[in-house]
């Protein structure tokens, strides 16, 4: 199999979460990641992931360059490496960046292609979302099949992105929010907080796995754990009554619209 060599310029955690994901799940890519200060990011050499803190470092070897940096930066980064490269795919997860404009900064000399993945890319579940234009989809299909290997990846249209971002990016910090307040009612109810922990982020990862398998509304799989008079209709009618659902449709619309401000 053609080893497939990755240069992903931004050694934050994203870009360590996706260096990670790629070097476990993706057996025949080669991966360097750049960043100016490596030393937070030296462990990964112990992974057999490359490390520099120059952008350009071999650079015109890469298949695939990935950016994951912020999007201040992106003007001079692009001045560093565009002198070095040649028909490249240029792979963005810049938040807010299109692709009409990447493609503008790069001379369309390049294939573009937009993601929005989050850090659990490092343990191969990540919800990737892909956008690219017709004139990159030989590009937007490899990317795709790379980063349906880091969890599940879904190619949608470009002007759902922000929204792709504050879903799946900033809804793992949602969701691990919920896992934090069940922890802390498990303490309040008798386990320790190692317990309580490792019982609330099973059950949440168990409670996903169902929906992602048997593809049906949430609500159908909510009726085989409650029953009449019983102990979860009571806690699902308090937590409605206190704005559960709610407050966490509020808290993704008001993230959305922060995004959009950007």
């Amino acid at each position: 199999m053609e080893t497939i060599k990755i240069q992903i310029i931004g050694g934050g955690n994203l870009g360590v979460a996706l260096a990670i994901g790629l070097s476990k799940f993706s057996s025949n890519s080669e991966i360097t990641i750049t960043r100016r200060n490596i030393k937070q990011i030296k462990f990964l050499e112990n992974q057999n992931i490359r490390v520099s803190s120059d952008n350009t470092f071999e650079i015109n070897q890469a298949d695939i360059i990935l950016l994951t940096v912020k999007p201040y930066q992106l003007n001079v980064i692009l001045h560093e490496i565009l002198p070095h490269i040649a028909n490249k795919i240029i792979v963005s997860a810049i938040s807010g960046l299109s692709i009409d404009t990447l493609e503008q900064k790069t001379n369309h000399a390049h294939s573009i292609v937009r993601i929005m993945p989050n850090i659990a890319a490092q343990f191969g579940e990540s919800a990737t979302c892909i956008s690219f234009s017709e004139r990159s989809n030989e590009a937007g299909q490899k990317i795709f099949e790379l980063f349906n290997l880091l969890g599940t990846a879904l190619i949608i249209e470009e002007k759902l992105m922000d929204g792709a971002t504050v879903l799946g990016a900033c809804g793992t910090a949602y969701a691990l929010r919920y896992i934090r307040a069940a922890m802390q009612a498990g303490i309040e109810i008798g386990f320790d907080a190692q317990t309580a922990l490792s019982i609330a982020s099973q059950t949440v990862k168990g409670a996903a796995q169902m929906t992602i398998e048997e593809k049906v509304h949430p609500e159908q799989l909510i009726d085989r754990v409650t029953t009449p008079q019983g102990c979860t209709i009571v806690g699902l009618n308090e937590m409605e009554h206190q704005g559960f659902s709610s407050s966490l449709i509020k808290g993704i619309k008001i993230s959305f619209d922060k995004i959009s401000e950007l």
